[in-house]
């Protein structure tokens, strides 16, 4: 299924909590995609309820260096219990700007929210 595009909107608390913690990580290229958070908007869903978007970091932004698309980072979420459930990925547009937050989970049932940081770790309450 191709993403929903929507009205260009600001990223919600719990998307910019989740990108901040990511990128909290020290990695090449890691500092300006910190920097595009401020001017990064969502452009569309994945599906309806999917927590996963598409974004767009809007003009003036310093470019990263990444040499992948995927930022390389191990974001794994677990449940209270400490079973894993999946894991966030953060997609890039050619390794320049922040392109996408994919909540990738291994449950039944699709998630309505993103996790939760607790401890310093991802915690998604099912």
């Amino acid at each position: 299924m191709a993403p929903l595009s929507i009205d260009p909107r600001p990223l919600n608390t719990d998307e910019r909590t989740v990108l901040e913690h990511i990128l909290s990580a020290e990695f090449v290229g890691a500092s300006q995609l910190r920097n595009q958070l401020d001017r990064t908007e969502v452009t569309a869903v994945w599906g309806p309820d999917s927590v996963s978007v598409d974004l767009r970091v809007r003009e003036p932004y310093e470019h990263a260096a990444l040499r992948a698309e995927l930022v390389p980072v191990e974001a794994h979420v677990h449940d209270p219990s400490g079973t894993y459930v999946g894991e966030i990925l953060v997609w890039t547009d050619c390794g320049a700007t922040l392109a996408a937050l994919e909540f990738a989970w291994v449950t039944d049932e699709m998630p309505t929210s993103l996790p939760a940081i607790v401890d310093g770790r991802l915690r998604w309450s099912s």
